[in-house]
């Protein structure tokens, strides 16, 4: 009876257009709103923690740097498919998000002088919404996401080749172009001439310097990670798989409020610590192995990445021991050369001298040639991280680093079973891993929960039972003051 009431009242387009929250109805644009997720978002936020003021002032910097009857054209990541109708979990490119806060596939954001900002948005038929559910549309464009302008993206041919004709200069974001533009006769031409750059040598400037706002949810990201991390550390011994320690790691991230893993964890047990990529993740932990578990989650849009490397059954031998001080003492001494000035280049060549000294005094490297050492150590002290986990990569290690900026310092050392040294070092993978803002009157370690220390490590896997350690899974509202 109840259902019948609700047919006579509600149109089959509304139904499927609206959700029930409460007593009311609130409109379905696709991604959470504060109407719909008032446990998610304030009023005024288009994004979790990002109002819609902080969208507007990125556009108004983005004209900043475009030259005058210029265009930027930023297309929304593609749909990644798993099979031929079973799409992998979406997730958005990190300019297109950055500048419009849409969380969506199939839109194209156009910014100029002249238009304004301009988006193009899909059209979902009932045969979609029945199988995918509700998108945003152009009125959403124009209500939530705050365009100037919003038209449907059949609408793209017969109006975006009017404003490139008119511009002078395009930028566009090569990694998500489409043929929908791409394919139009006046971006042609406009290519052909060389009047088409990267947008993201302007994006990338202006992710790099991190808001009140962005740095309060890398925060909570880099908090969401220790804390699963810690949590994986302890039941390592109970759980002596890498595929475990993985699933592990990712349910704790996922239970304190992260949306997703910031990329697939790396969990290398034994020799397989010293692939520096390592990702297979299907191997048994043995008595006396390390592990070296390299993580990192997003939350709403922003990303952690630490590592961390530890003995599962308790201890560490002597050669695992030596290595890892001086590992240890490389990241603690790298970490202070971290303030306002400094690059991650300078860090690094100071970093490489310290590890290359440490190696030959262990008598692992018997001189200090670069090409031995950079066998044993091929990897950057670290990268930009924001968005994406090495975020702003058209932005050079050579930059003095500022305050806002967020980076990582990493050493470490990668020994395989078949390297020509001492024995006792054979296949031994070491890397400690934390993530770095710099302040004003120089850093703040933003994993500096995660414990690093040999005689900490050691004392808390030894003293670990059913039981402790454990917190609590709440979700975490991180825009919440």
């Amino acid at each position: 009876m109840l259902m019948r009431k609700l047919f006579r009242r509600v149109s089959f387009t509304q139904a499927i257009g609206c959700r029930a929250y409460g007593t009311g109805m609130v409109p379905d644009i696709g991604q959470p709103t504060p109407a719909s997720h008032s446990q998610l978002l304030r009023e005024g936020e288009i994004t979790p923690g990002i109002t819609s003021d902080e969208y507007i002032s990125r556009r108004r910097k983005l004209l900043d740097l475009l030259p005058e009857k210029s265009l930027a054209i930023l297309a929304a990541a593609p749909v990644k498919m798993m099979t031929d109708v079973v799409p992998y979990t979406f997730r958005q490119d990190a300019d297109y998000s950055y500048l419009t806060g849409c969380q969506q596939p199939g839109g194209v954001a156009v910014i100029g002088h002249d238009c304004g900002f301009c988006m193009f948005m899909p059209e979902a038929t009932p045969h979609d919404v029945i199988w995918q559910g509700q998108i945003a549309g152009a009125n959403a464009a124009l209500e939530v996401f705050k365009a100037d302008r919003a038209y449907p993206m059949r609408k793209l041919k017969e109006i975006l080749p009017d404003m490139i004709r008119g511009s002078c200069k395009l930028f566009h974001n090569v990694h998500t172009a489409i043929p929908a533009y791409l394919d139009l006769e006046a971006f042609q031409k406009a290519a052909y001439h060389g009047k088409v750059k990267n947008v993201s040598i302007l994006t990338h400037e202006l992710r790099l310097i991190k808001s009140p706002a962005e740095l309060k949810l890398m925060k909570e990201s880099a908090s969401i990670a220790c804390q699963a991390l810690l949590q994986t550390m302890f039941h390592s011994k109970t759980y002596p798989y890498e595929s475990m320690l993985s699933t592990k790691v990712e349910y704790e991230c996922r239970m304190r409020g992260a949306q997703r893993m910031a990329f697939n964890p790396v969990v290398g047990g034994g020799p397989n610590g010293s692939v520096i990529h390592y990702s297979r993740n299907d191997q048994t932990l043995k008595d006396g192995d390390l592990v070296l578990m390299d993580v990192g989650c997003e939350l709403h849009g922003y990303v952690s990445d630490l590592t961390r490397t530890w003995p599962p059954y308790g201890s560490f031998s002597s050669p695992q021991e030596e290595l890892y001080d001086l590992i240890l003492q490389t990241n603690k001494e790298s970490v202070k050369l971290c303030k306002p000035g400094a690059s991650i280049r300078q860090i690094h060549n100071y970093s490489v001298e310290m590890l290359r000294k440490g190696l030959k005094e262990i008598g692992i490297l018997k001189d200090g040639g670069s090409s031995l050492y950079h066998q044993l150590n091929p990897t950057s002290i670290g990268h930009y991280v924001g968005m994406d986990v090495h975020d702003c990569s058209m932005v050079s290690y050579d930059r003095p680093l500022k305050p806002g900026i967020v980076i990582t310092i990493e050493p470490g050392v990668y020994i395989s079973s078949s390297f020509d040294g001492p024995e006792r070092y054979r296949g031994i993978g070491i890397r400690i891993e934390d993530e770095v803002l710099i302040t004003g009157t120089g850093y703040e370690v933003l994993t500096g929960s995660m414990p690093k220390e040999i005689k900490q490590i050691e004392s808390l896997l030894n003293n670990f039972c059913h039981g402790m350690g454990r917190e609590s899974h709440n979700s975490i509202r991180t825009a919440s003051s």
